[in-house]
């Protein structure tokens, strides 16, 4: 019952994404016969370090969608404090509902089930812009903008210019 659930509600959002495009970033499935695996592509936000880039991620959902988050790892390569060596994005609406162990967040900064793929890729753009430094995942792209920003922005920019390449 609950996959039937999720899987209505996965397609309702699809649905309503095909019919109401958002800026920012266009989103479906990897394969017609699972949706719960999504393929994005999120542009890079005008005026930032990420301007032009076309960042190619991939949207997991767990079958316990919405009571649960889900996963997005960019395939794309990207440089940034909150996105992981490996692709992985750190976010706090994709972090599992209730307490934070380590008392970083705010219960109502976590995942809720109101939350939808626009409010998930809109966060995701956000976090481009804004870098949150609190909490980096990838504590190597924040010590970098930290401490040499030049070589930072000479960092993203191949990154921009990667994934240009790759559309």
């Amino acid at each position: 019952m609950v996959e039937l659930q999720s899987s209505l509600l996965l397609k309702k959002q699809l649905a309503e994404l095909r019919r109401s495009p958002v800026d920012g970033f266009s989103a479906g499935l990897v394969d017609d016969d699972n949706i719960y695996k999504w393929e994005v592509l999120v542009m890079g936000p005008p005026d930032t370090l990420y301007d032009g880039g076309f960042f190619k991620a991939i949207l997991d959902f767990p079958k316990e969608y919405p009571q649960s988050p889900p996963k997005m790892k960019f395939v794309s390569e990207i440089w940034h404090p909150n996105i992981h060596a490996d692709g992985n994005v750190c976010i706090s609406i994709l972090h599992e509902p209730g307490d934070d162990r380590w008392g970083y967040e705010k219960p109502e900064e976590r995942w809720l089930p109101v939350h939808t793929v626009e409010t998930i890729l809109l966060s995701v753009i956000s976090m481009l812009a804004d870098p949150n430094f609190e909490s980096p995942a990838n504590v190597d792209a924040a010590k970098m903008q930290r401490e040499n920003l030049p070589e930072f922005k000479k960092r993203v920019a191949q990154c921009v210019r990667k994934s240009q390449e790759d559309c």
